[in-house]
This record gives C-alpha cells, structure tokens and sequence, in this order.
C-alpha cells in the first residue's frame, strides 16, 4: 500500500497546484515558470539529502544517464509543455490531457520493451482517448466565474493547449518508463532518483533560456515580492513533495497501476474548480469518469 497511497497523494497535490500554476502562468512564462519551481524543489531536496546522509545511491553509469534523460525529457520538456497547455486550456482540462500518458507509456513500452498489451488492455486506450475528447470538446460559456483559471478562453488557445497537452502527456510518459526501469532495478532511493531528474530538467531549461536569449528580461518577473511566496508554496508541494511521492510509487508499486493512480488528478481538481466558481458540468464529470476507466480497464491486465 505504501506505493499506492504515494501515488494518490502526489496527484492529489498535482491537482492543487495546477490550479495555483494556472493562475501564475497569467504573469510567468511556462518556461520562466518551470525553471522557477525546480530551483526551489532542488533546493529542498538538497537540504533533505543533507539531513539524509545515508542515502547515496550506487548507479551505474547506465542508470545515471536514463534518469538523467527522463528529468531532461519528463521535467524539463515535457513540464514546460504543460505549463502552455494549462494556458491554453485551463488546469482542468489540462490535467485530463494528462490522463492520455498512461496508454501512451504502454506504447512505449509495446516498442522498446516488447510489452504487448491484450484486447482489454488496448480497449482501456480507447476509451482514455474517447474521454479526453469528450471534455477537450465541450464549449464553456465565457460568463463562468473563474473561466480564465480553469477554462480555455479562446479557439486558437484551444488548438494549442491540445498540442502543447499531448506533448507533456508523451514526456510524462517517456519519463515514467525510464525512470521505472532504473528504480525497479535498483537500490536507488526515490528522493535521490528525483534530485537526478529535477537536476536534468534544470540544464534543458537553461540551455532554453539561453538559447532565446534575453535571459534577464525572462527572469524579470521573478523579482515580484508577491509572486515569490505562491511559486515556493506551489513548488513545495507540487514539485519538491509530488515528485519525490511519486518515484517512491514507481519503487514500490506496478508502473501500470502507479500511472493509473497518479493519473486521478482530475478528479481531484474538478471539486477544486467548483470552490473557485467554475460550473462543473455532467458533461465534465461523464468525460472524467470515461477517462478514469479506460485507464483502469489499461491496467487490469497488468
């Protein structure tokens, strides 16, 4: 149980700061944003390993590189895409989009690992798919309270929010796979395993920066007394604690069920945009539902 009630605390925690991410992305770029968060949660972590003297993993250099490369791609593409995608969509529906990397970790796994999926299986993607259309299709009056948190406000935004969405949903998934296979093959522990990823995400997101140039302009808004405060609190709890929940779900628990489990964020985050006045519809909670269960149906047969 100790990796399942890890992997339902960490999307309960996603889910949360989803929402106060949506609305810093409002003033932040995603990628300002995401560089942001890291360099609290390495921080934190450091801290931690410092207070944890006796954890120092023994890797290969093997294992040190696929960890390295799932933070690069999971964290340091595939979060800053996400991050456009909650602009573009809105935490809600973002977060389902997130629900597609379960199926999509499969197919990794069908082509790299040679792990073939049966007929109950590939009728999980189906419906995961159908569910995440459902909801990514349905039109929200602009009159709703909170519609500029939890909604997208705008056609082309739409567009893009499902582009950037399916891009974080293909890292997430990308990342999950290796990192499982290091943890599951090793004595690594979790808060190790994630220092490794967030460090890697952090170098992408340099050479990013750097490579668009202006950097000081970029980090301007971080110089906001009033911003700081809410990217540490988020960062806290949505990186530093949900990352290190996280590995510690995919040491201990089937990567199938672990996926399943960090993927009810959305259920979580729909009773959240109801407190922030957003009108969550039959329609919202029919595609949840829909979605939820094609990724059960996904893991039944693992």
């Amino acid at each position: 149980m100790r990796g399942e009630v890890a992997a339902l605390t960490a999307a309960f925690l996603w889910a949360v700061s989803t929402v106060i991410f949506g609305r810093l992305g409002k003033s932040i770029s995603p990628l300002v944003l995401n560089l942001a968060k890291g360099c609290v949660a390495i921080a934190l972590i450091s801290l931690t390993l410092v207070l944890r003297p006796n954890v120092q993993p023994e890797l290969s250099a093997t294992a040190t590189f696929w960890l390295l490369l799932s933070g690069a791609i999971g964290i340091g593409l595939g979060d800053t895409a996400y991050f456009k995608a909650i602009n573009g969509l809105g935490a809600r529906r973002a977060l389902l989009m997130e629900s597609l990397a379960p199926p999509l970790a499969a197919l990794i796994a069908l082509f790299f690992l040679e792990e073939r999926l049966g007929t109950i299986a590939w009728l999980g993607i189906v419906f995961t798919l159908l569910g995440v259309a459902w909801v990514i299709s349905e039109r929200v009056p602009a009159s709703d309270v909170a519609s500029d948190v939890v909604n997208s406000v705008a056609s082309p935004n739409l567009r893009w929010g499902v582009i950037w969405g399916l891009l974080a949903a293909l890292g997430q998934a990308s990342g999950a796979v290796m990192s499982r296979g290091v943890l599951a093959d090793t004595a690594i522990d979790p808060l190790w395993s994630g220092f490794l990823r967030i460090a890697a995400g952090l170098a992408v997101l340099v050479v990013l920066m750097g490579w668009r140039g202006q950097v000081g302009d970029q980090l301007r808004p971080l110089r906001s007394r009033q911003l700081i405060p809410v990217i540490i609190i988020a960062a806290f709890f949505g990186t530093y604690l949900a990352i290190w929940l996280q590995q510690i779900s995919f040491k201990y628990t089937p990567a199938g069920i672990a996926q399943a489990l960090l993927a009810t964020s959305p259920l979580f985050v729909l009773p959240i945009a109801a407190t922030l006045g957003d009108r969550v519809t039959g329609r919202a909670v029919l595609g949840v539902l829909v979605a939820i269960g094609g990724i059960w149906l996904l893991i039944s047969t693992t």
